[in-house]
């Protein structure tokens, strides 16, 4: 018993023509309506049309202060997002309070560990103008108090005083000596002892002739002696110790009243910041301690720093120690809070960096060779950073997610993070951080973050989406115009009159794939714009018109279609098999669409089907090579659900069928050709042959309804050009989804070929519409008694399954009988 079909496609209503009428191939703009002569006469349009959602995100990204909710500008790459962003921050921005300055100064108690000094705005170069001043003024005060009279005859009188103690004891031990018939000699290698007599020093040889009980006496007094000698030298050093203590003091005495008058106005100017007076205190301290610098003494000192040579070459690199490091200071020149765009995101140009030098074989720096990175520069205002370069650009991304949840910059190298050994470099103290990120990257990336990193959800709260398009209506062809007058303004460009204008806004709803909307991507309408400008200029026109527009647009196709034409001459020569003509059985010209950098254009492939008894499987052979994609491999097995579905609901499917892109030796993917290949199948299963004059595209689900697909016009249009070179006859023509008629917005060549009957464009909601289409025959409706018409296609083609089904019966009770009976 049969049962009548429930799940079939929905009936096409008999009264509908499916040819598309010419006025809706492409949608026309009259210029007329845009009610002005050039863009000379509007005002350009302040900010972006259209991006309402998106700018509202922004509003609240930037003025909500928690420092957890930094921005992602997500949305198409020439949408215009960046100079969005950065003209609304300008005007916030500027309204704002600058932030503070930031300067690294030397650890006087630890020199590896540099302090960080927070200071008023435009205060941090002064303070660094005011260290070199001093040392400058002490580089001539300090040695000049050292030559003065005063500190001469005070360092004269400790000088004789010591000296004189030691010649005194040096002359009672002499007296003493010749009391005892002892002379006291000085030598080249220091004192020695002779006995005398009568005043002269006995002569060796005399000496030894003398009874044995003067010579021990003599011995025992130049013993005792000695031992004198030995007390005396014993002080020796502590008397130069006090001499170099009282020389010490004194010459700390006289150079604390040169440097307090040197560095009383710095102390004073700074007088209210605690954490300066504290640093100045810290210098005075080390001005005095280390006078000798200023007068060439202190060879303890010039050793370290001799190497400090080659960092410094305009200033003395012994006075390096007194200078000020400047991380941020604006001077006091810019008002507001600081927008930076850091087009180069790696990790020493966001979080700053320690250069070294390399010097006789190791890497030396110190604290003036700390550089900062844009976090230093943006802090207190907003960092804006692409998101892909940010990621792709080493420890970078991490960085900056560390930066932002300890609210602090700190300085270290990369590799510190990984527990590697590293040379020996310095600790910067911590900035503290408040700054607000915003990135700019594509919605694929922004939501792959959101899956694979749980801490960006937690930073990047405020997501600002830009659209792609904007209705076609006539507020927004007013701001279309205003906004056509500001890329003018900006580039310094030729206005454009009423008939470019218009061209534009059709040539914006060709970028967004559909006429009812425009594109806003602001870029690629610049482009135009200003190329329209160099071919206005060489036809010697003083505004941009329709004609400029329209070459704009051929000119840049023709750089970029190398590909289409290469793939256009294969059909010519016919080394890509193709019909344009006649009528074969299961094969059909199915559309795809390729896209090369900014270029895309539509090729069309052969599609065969064959079928055979079997078991029910249709195999995409695509896949079986795996050259299909899984939704090309998902829109293939759609047709199994249908053909089962239809035909199939009392008998078992008994067939086998084959789908191939014939010469297709690269990737296939997308379901845009499943109604080609249904179509395929069903002119196989029924033996009806399929005009080759046509070209099919669309999507087809369970139900035998035919769904939209994207790149129309390019599919179209391919098609279209390999008739025109193999001849246009009128018959030739294209299937599409009638949900893309929308879409529609075709080159005018195609256009003025539909309109003279030489390109047809038919547009399908059923597989039953575009069969009948495609093989002159009716598609057929089951009767009353649950049957196809004979003659129509439905007809052939369940007859031929029912046929497939019976004869597998047969098939397998012939087995079962004989296995049976063996």
């Amino acid at each position: 018993m049969l049962f009548k079909n429930r799940g079939g496609p929905k009936r096409a209503d008999p009264a509908r023509s499916t040819r598309v009428p010419v006025e809706k191939l492409r949608r026309t703009f009259d210029p007329s309506r845009l009610g002005f002569a050039t863009t000379a006469e509007l005002e350009p349009v302040q900010g972006l049309i259209g991006q309402d959602r998106a700018l509202r995100a922004i509003r609240f990204g930037v003025s909500i202060r928690q420092s957890d909710f930094n921005l992602f500008v997500l949305g198409p790459p020439e949408s215009g997002k960046s100079t969005a962003v950065q003209s609304f921050l300008k005007e916030k921005a500027g309204a704002e309070a600058p932030p503070s300055d930031w300067v690294y100064v030397n650890n006087f108690s630890d020199p590896e560990k540099p302090k960080a000094i927070r200071l008023p705005t435009g205060r941090a170069e002064r303070l660094a103008r005011a260290m070199i001043e001093t040392v400058e003024e002490l580089k001539t005060a300090l040695p000049a108090m050292f030559e003065s009279d005063e500190y001469q005859s005070r360092r004269r009188a400790i000088d004789e005083q010591v000296r004189s103690g030691q010649e005194g004891a040096f002359e009672t031990l002499n007296e003493h000596a010749k009391s005892e018939g002892i002379a006291l000699l000085r030598t080249p290698t220091g004192f020695a002892m002779a006995p005398m007599h009568e005043g002269k020093v006995i002569k060796p040889e005399v000496y030894e002739s003398l009874p044995k009980e003067t010579r021990e006496a003599f011995e025992a007094k130049i013993g005792a002696l000695q031992r004198e000698l030995e007390t005396i030298l014993e002080q020796m050093p502590r008397a130069q110790k006090d001499h170099r203590n009282r020389l010490q003091a004194l010459n700390e005495e006289m150079a604390e009243i040169v440097v307090r008058q040197a560095i009383g106005d710095v102390e004073a100017e700074f007088a209210d910041l605690p954490v300066v007076t504290a640093y100045l205190t810290e210098v005075r301290g080390d001005f005095i301690r280390n006078v000798g610098l200023f007068l060439g003494q202190g060879e303890e000192e010039a050793g370290p720093q001799l190497v400090a040579q080659a960092f410094d070459a305009e200033r003395d690199v012994r006075f390096r120690r007194y200078m000020v490091n400047v991380m941020v200071g604006n001077g006091g020149q810019n008002s507001g809070a600081p927008i930076v765009d850091e087009i180069n995101p790696t990790y020493g140009n966001l979080i700053g960096r320690v250069e070294h030098i390399p010097r006789m074989g190791a890497l030396l720096t110190d604290f003036l060779l700390i550089r900062p990175g844009a976090l230093h520069r943006a802090n207190g205002g907003y960092l804006l950073l692409d998101a892909r370069k940010l990621l792709t650009s080493p420890y970078a991304y991490e960085a900056v997610k560390r930066a932002l949840k300890s609210s602090e910059i700190k300085i270290e190298p990369p590799v510190d993070g990984m527990g590697l050994i590293t040379t020996q470099s310095l600790q910067p103290d911590p900035i503290p951080l408040n700054v607000k990120v915003i990135l700019f990257g594509d919605r694929q990336l922004y939501y792959l973050l959101m899956q694979a990193d749980p801490d960006f959800a937690r930073i990047f709260k405020v997501q600002a989406d830009f659209d792609e398009t904007i209705d076609r209506n006539e507020q927004n062809f007013a701001d279309y115009a205003r906004l056509i007058a500001s890329i003018v303004a900006m580039h310094g460009v030729r206005h454009v009159d009423a008939s470019g204008v218009a061209r534009l806004i059709e040539e914006a709803s060709r970028i967004a794939d559909d006429n009812e909307k425009l594109s806003i991507e602001i870029g690629k309408i610049a482009d135009i714009v200003r190329e329209a400008d160099f071919w206005a200029a060489e036809g010697g026109r003083s505004t941009i018109s329709r004609a400029d527009i329209s070459q704009a647009v051929e000119e840049q196709i023709q750089r970029a279609d190398r590909a289409r034409d290469k793939t256009q001459e294969s059909f010519a020569r016919e080394i890509m098999l193709l019909d344009v003509s006649g009528s074969k059985v299961g094969q059909i010209n199915g559309l795809s669409v390729l896209s090369l950098g900014n270029f895309a254009f539509g090729r069309p492939s052969r599609i065969t089907a064959r079928v055979r008894l079997g078991a029910g499987k249709v195999t995409d052979i695509e896949r079986e090579v795996e050259l299909g994609g899984p939704l090309h491999s998902k829109g293939v097995m759609i047709l199994w659900g249908y053909l089962a579905g239809r035909f199939a609901e009392d008998v078992p499917l008994a067939m086998a069928a084959s789908l191939v892109f014939e010469q297709s030796y690269g990737g296939v993917d997308g379901d845009s050709a499943s109604s080609a290949e249904l179509y395929a199948l069903l002119s196989a299963l029924g033996e009806v042959p399929i005009k080759q004059s046509f070209a099919v595209t669309g999507s087809v689900n369970q139900l035998g309804e035919v769904q939209a697909i994207g790149g129309v016009n390019e599919k179209i249009e391919g098609f279209f050009d390999v008739c025109k070179q193999k001849g246009l006859t009128g018959e030739q023509g294209v299937l599409i989804p009638m949900a893309n008629v929308q879409h529609l917005m075709l080159r005018e060549d195609v256009v003025e070929a539909a309109s003279t009957g030489q390109f047809q464009i038919h547009s399908v909601a059923t597989i039953d519409e575009g069969i009948e289409i495609l093989t002159g025959l009716p598609a057929g409706q089951r009767e009353k008694d649950g049957k196809f018409p004979k003659d129509s296609v439905n007809g052939r083609v369940e007859s031929r399954l029912r046929s497939y089904a019976l004869t597998r019966h047969q098939f397998l009770t012939k087995n079962d009988t004989e296995r049976n009976n063996s």
